[in-house]
């Protein structure tokens, strides 16, 4: 029963225990670093109640003499360390919380005791516990000034020596119920509980739930938090202390039962051990005599391996080497990536920014990027960039789709009314078919375009009856003329035909206004992922951009004004070329009715040949059977469908080329050019602290990421 570790370790080859030993160590070093508190580190953490034999239990297992008749050490978790090492010592030193100011840090990081042997430490344990307990602030008979009953430090006891086996256990506060008045609080009870919970709640930590014999289980409240984060008790290891204080033959029946795994079963089962009492002054050489007891009824009947510290020390040897050994390597992998990850979130903040210089810099670097996102944007080269996987940062092609709505909406929907078809024309109507290409846009995302957005994008298709129109223009303006169609009238009916140019005008303007504000937005995102900097230069720069939008919507405002409510006026060529097409199809349309035809014979040909013609008297006929009121109709609408034809296309490609070319993609006051480095060098320093300065907010996590990745490169290279 009193056997030895060595005794009991044949299960393992000196190769595995070689790699446990080594992982171990490795383990020890994260946890010293505090690692722990980025993720998961294999421990075994001992838990229970106030005066559940805790403390004496990691005593009896780790060797280390707590002082008798004192709690000192209770007031904070213990890290005790059995550590192979050619010298043999005791080193006691102090773990800070892991979100400790850098003051507190360097002052509990400084303490550092060192012992020669278990027997010097027993004699100088209570000071070293008084001078910790001032060190963390802890309030006690001998510090009356100390601000906390419990804390959050950890202190590390480390024992190393060339017989050493590598075995770490963690002692937390035991959870208590009651309060002692001008001791502890509500506040402290939940503190402690709630320290508990962040040790036992991690995947890799084995729990050795430590009870007392001579208390029913079910009333443990610690067994009953360890079921709660190890639901299946996959992880937790019960160890019963006290067998010595169980009078009752059904008791310790009861007791036994558990051992077995009869009543309330875990996974890695339950231990009996028997620890040194209060008042009990011999050492661990004495170790079998108190587990004397074991060779007695009923507990002799348990299975050796369940009974005694030596058993209870393999078990969480052996444990501890299991759950690093499975570990290890996914740690390795989860430090490489959390490494990965912060770094990542460390770039986007950017280099540090306090002075006006590195605040400009900073600022310039980021302009740089997007101006290198806008030509890749305008030229289509979107292979320059990850971040054009994202559709709306594809500019160019967003305008280009834009533009052809616009062509193919002002084709099909602009005119009033519908021209009059005429045979040899085809191309007049080829615009009407289909249906209109322009869709309602949301643009609620950026509500400080407001007005610049139309709200209405429906279009009425042209309506029918477009000579009643004309023959009502002309009797309502007439003047005295020579002729039948005066350039009023001709003015005055364009006007009418075109009245929608407006609406379609700006529904396109709207449309490449949105396409390019998104763009402008994301690709700020994109090059500045720090949110605050992001919504600085967003917010400095909207005043602007929305003037440079209104500049390009009054700019094709002015081009439907030239167009529709100036006299038309052109010298394309194609106007004339339109006018005399249309008067030789309609002549010919006209005189189709009257071709005569007949056969003339041809002296080198076998079959007569056919000759058409036309009268000259139903030519007249044709020419003159008509009214002035008719004829002026039908020369207003002649004159009217070719100058259209050649106003429309000017009119689209003016558009494009003035309003969304020059105004918003690539003229010098393009909104696309704002955001630059020249814009930068232009803020004055306070205008440049209010963009670019680091809030404590920045400065606060920019110091935490700093440590963080700090503390993942060593981390990766202590594995």
């Amino acid at each position: 029963m009193g056997s030895t570790f060595k005794e009991q370790e044949s299960g393992f080859t000196d190769e595995n225990i070689l790699i446990s030993h080594d992982r171990l160590f490795k383990i020890d070093q994260l946890r010293t670093r505090n690692i722990g508190k980025y993720l998961p580190l294999p421990q075994l953490v001992a838990v229970g109640d106030q005066s559940s034999g805790k403390s004496s239990l990691l005593e009896t297992v780790t060797g280390i003499p707590f002082p008798r008749g004192q709690e000192l050490c209770t007031r904070y978790a213990t890290q005790i360390t059995h550590r192979r090492d050619n010298d043999s010592f005791i080193a006691v030193s102090i773990i800070p919380k892991p979100w400790a100011s850098a003051e507190h840090k360097e002052s509990v990081e400084a303490y550092s005791r060192q012992m020669n042997d278990t027997a010097q430490l027993q004699a100088e344990f209570p000071a070293i516990l008084d001078e910790v307990n001032i060190c963390m602030g802890i309030r006690t008979p001998r510090n009356p000034t100390g601000q906390y009953t419990f804390s959050e430090d950890v202190l590390k006891i480390e024992k190393c020596g060339p017989n050493e086996d590598y075995l770490t256990v963690i002692d937390v506060p035991g959870i208590f119920r009651t309060m002692t008045e001008g001791i502890t609080t509500e506040n402290d009870k939940a503190m402690v509980r709630n320290m508990v919970i962040e040790y036992i709640k991690d995947p890799r930590t084995i729990i050795l739930a430590v009870l007392p014999a001579n208390v029913d289980v079910a009333t443990q409240e610690i067994l009953a938090l360890a079921e709660q984060y190890d639901k299946a008790g996959e992880r937790t290891l019960g160890v019963l202390t006290k067998p010595d204080l169980l009078k009752e033959r059904s008791a310790k029946a009861s007791v036994c039962a558990l051992v077995l795994g009869n009543r309330k079963p875990l996974n890695l089962g339950y231990y009996i051990v028997r620890n040194r009492g209060g008042d009990d002054d011999e050492d661990d050489s004495e170790l079998s005599n108190r587990e004397d007891l074991f060779r007695q009824h009923p507990w002799c009947n348990l299975p050796d391996e369940r009974v005694g510290v030596g058993a209870l020390r393999v078990r969480l040897r052996d444990l501890l080497g299991e759950i690093t050994d499975q570990a290890f390597p996914i740690i390795r992998t989860e430090l490489r990536d959390m490494l990965v990850e912060s770094k990542a979130q460390l770039d986007a903040l950017g280099a540090s920014r306090k002075t006006s210089g590195e605040q400009r810099q900073y600022l310039a670097a980021i302009a740089a990027k997007f101006q290198e996102l806008v030509r890749a944007a305008l030229d289509a080269d979107y292979s320059r960039s990850k971040a054009f996987k994202d559709g709306e940062l594809r500019l160019i092609t967003a305008i280009v789709s834009a533009t052809e709505c616009f062509d193919l909406t002002f084709k099909r929907l602009s005119s009033t009314y519908l021209f009059v078809k005429q045979e040899g024309l085809g191309e007049d109507d080829e615009a009407l078919e289909g249906p209109a290409s322009f869709t309602n846009v949301d643009s609620s995302a950026y509500p400080e375009l407001g007005d610049l957005m139309v709200k209405d994008w429906s279009t009425k298709p042209p309506m029918n009856g477009i000579m009643g129109w004309l023959e009502t223009i002309h009797r309502d303006s007439r003047g005295i003329t020579l002729g039948n169609v005066s350039p009023a009238m001709l003015a005055s009916a364009f006007r009418g035909q075109s009245i929608k140019w407006e609406t379609i005008t700006k529904q396109y303007l709207s449309l490449t206004i949105l396409a390019v504000h998104k763009f402008i937005i994301k690709a700020l995102y994109n090059v500045c992922r720090c949110p605050i900097v992001h919504q600085r230069i967003a917010g400095s720069l909207v005043s602007e951009l929305i003037s440079s939008y209104e500049k390009a919507m009054k700019q094709a405002m002015l081009l439907v004004e030239v167009e529709t409510q100036r006299k038309p006026y052109t010298l394309n060529h194609y106007f004339n070329d339109n006018m005399q097409k249309t008067r030789a199809l309609k002549m010919k349309n006209q005189l189709m009715p009257h071709v005569e035809s007949i056969a003339m014979d041809h002296p080198l040909r076998e079959n007569p040949e056919v000759c058409q013609y036309v009268r000259p008297e139903k030519i007249l006929s044709v020419v003159e059977n008509k009214g002035n009121a008719e004829y002026a109709r039908e020369e207003i609408h002649d004159t009217l469908r070719a100058y259209y034809k050649v106003a429309a296309k000017r009119f689209v490609d003016y558009v494009y080329y003035l309003a969304v070319d020059h105004c918003l993609l690539s003229g010098p006051d393009s909104p696309l050019l704002l955001f630059s480095e020249k814009w930068v060098l232009g803020l004055d320093d306070r205008k440049l602290a209010s963009i670019a300065g680091e809030n404590q907010q920045i400065t606060d996590r920019r110091a935490k990421l700093e440590k963080k990745v700090r503390d993942l490169k060593e981390a990766i290279e202590i594995l």
